[in-house]
């Protein structure tokens, strides 16, 4: 029992001893490794304030660098500035030099001005007094004559008047006709150059384009499709397209008629289309319409837009481009309206620029003069009426406004572009092939002519010639002079305007022969 109690003690002791070497082991460990972390962290911290002064010393060097350009950059300003200030300076001491020197001259002629009227107010006052010394001078001649003649100044001042009124009208007549063919001839002659130069330059389609209106089917069996059940389908067809369809004998084909142009461009293409398809029925009809008329209305827009390209003349408002578009299916006497247009504009620009003025504007009112006529069928008004409205809506410049609104007006204006462009849709209007007009109303046009040529005194015979174009008229020599033939072509001239509508321009030519027949026997 005492050995067991030995051997326990010396267990615990064994124990103790091994205990307190374990942890003075474990001591000296951890103090070996906390010196060697603070060695480690001072190595850390050593390194990181190395590596700032680095970064300090590059961040130096790069606001340095910077400063320096900013510098650079700054004197360049400066010197640049100092330059302009300098042109800046030369420039105003040139001006003020120009100043003085345009002061002198004024105070030059100042002088020279005093001094004139200086001499005029002698002058009228010499001529004053002669004018007195003459009026003195003039009484006392009239008493005389007076007592010589006796008569009153009255009476003979009414006798002078009566025989000099006529000899006046004789005199002023005959200056008149003097004067006239004088600047008829140079008028004339300056407007036919200027106007054969626009006409050389403007090379311009003579055929006429037209909207067709007849569509060609792939046999007679396809009329029976478009009529339909009942006639549903070409109900369908005419209330979609506001166009009436003609089926008639005519061997394969169908008839298209409306007095809309584009309506009926709209039903042309919706039936060739629903023709190839095949497939035939209301609610297709519908469907096919209503894509045409999308499409229609961007084919007009681009037509618009080509043509404002094409003529040179920018800025237009997008709606009178979509009005122009809409002129690619207008006609005036069978003449396209937006072909008619571009001549006049490119004719317009080029008598503008023949006679210096300003050839851009002309060129923009030549191309819209006629624009009214795109919805002259949906507004009440002359198209140069509804014209003019529509261009001042939109924007546009008064110049062209009023060019618009006067191009058909026979009252006098003092715009040029006016004058231009009545010019240029006349000479559009009348070159051979433009327009067309029935038998019947051409036959009535002359007819009338000539009639309103008879109706005056001294005419005996009145032939329209030249497609009414020209009138000329003969007339009795004896109750008609050569004077008195000019104011008759003036006056047949103002009544041909009045009463009859016509293209183009209308010649009077007022023929006076005298004729003395004696026979030898």
């Amino acid at each position: 029992m005492v050995e067991q109690i030995l051997i326990v003690i010396a267990s615990l002791v064994v124990g103790m001893l091994l205990f307190l070497l374990g942890w003075y082991a474990r001591k000296r460990a951890s103090e070996s490794k906390l010196m060697s972390t603070e060695k480690l962290a001072e190595k850390m911290i050593s390194e990181a304030k190395k590596e700032a002064e680095t970064h300090k010393k590059g961040a130096v060097l790069e606001a340095k660098d910077q400063w320096y350009k900013a510098k650079e950059k700054f004197e360049r300003e400066t010197q640049a500035r100092k330059s302009e200030l300098s042109k800046l300076e030369r420039r105003f001491s040139d001006r003020e030099a120009n100043l003085n020197r345009k002061v002198d001259i004024l105070e030059k002629k100042e002088g020279d001005v005093r001094r004139r009227e200086r001499d005029v107010t002698s002058r009228d006052k010499a001529l004053s007094d002669k004018e007195q010394e003459l009026k003195r001078l003039v009484e006392e001649e009239n008493r005389r004559l007076e007592r010589i003649a006796g008569m009153t100044s009255d009476e003979a001042k009414q006798i002078l008047i009566t025989n000099l009124e006529s000899e006046a009208r004789h005199e002023a007549a005959h200056l008149i006709r003097k004067v006239r063919e004088e600047a008829e001839r140079k008028a004339d002659k300056e407007a036919r150059e200027v106007l054969t130069l626009a006409i050389q330059r403007c090379a311009a389609d003579h055929v006429v384009e037209s909207t067709v209106s007849v569509v060609s089917l792939p046999n007679e069996e396809m009329k029976g499709r478009i009529i339909g059940r009942e006639g549903r389908n070409i109900r369908a067809f005419e209330l979609s397209t506001g166009i009436d369809v003609i089926i008639d004998d005519t061997p394969e084909a169908v008839i298209l008629s409306g007095f809309d142009p584009i309506r009926r461009e709209v039903a042309k293409i919706s039936l060739e289309r629903l023709v190839a398809d095949g497939r035939i029925h209301p609610a297709r009809i519908e469907e096919v319409v209503a894509k045409v008329q999308a499409e229609m209305d961007e084919k007009i827009r681009e037509v618009g837009e080509q043509v404002s390209l094409d003529v040179g003349v920018h800025g237009l408002h997008p709606e009178l481009i979509k009005m122009l578009g809409r002129l690619q299916y207008r006609t005036s006497y069978g003449q396209n309206v937006l072909q008619h247009s571009k001549e006049v504009a490119y004719l317009s620009g080029m008598m503008a620029s023949e006679l210096g003025f300003d050839s851009q504007l002309a060129k923009r009112a030549g191309l819209l003069h006629d624009i009214g006529k795109a919805i002259d069928h949906e507004t009440e008004g002359t198209h140069t009426q509804i014209g003019s409205d529509v261009a001042e809506r939109y924007g546009e410049n008064p110049g062209v406004v009023h060019a618009i609104g006067f191009h058909h007006s026979d009252s006098v204006t003092d715009s040029a572009n006016s004058v231009l462009v009545q010019a240029a849709d006349a000479v559009s209007s009348a070159r051979p092939g433009a327009r067309r007009e029935t038998l019947e109303s051409y036959v009535k046009r002359l007819e009338k002519l000539e009639k309103i040529a008879d109706s005056f005194k001294g005419v005996t015979k009145a032939f329209a010639i030249q497609a009414g174009r020209e009138i000329r008229i003969m007339v009795e020599s004896k109750e008609i002079n050569d004077d008195r033939a000019e104011a008759l072509a003036q006056d047949i001239a103002r009544k041909v305007e009045k009463e009859l509508e016509y293209p183009g321009q209308v010649k009077v030519v007022v023929i006076r022969e005298t004729r003395a027949i004696e026979y030898a026997k």
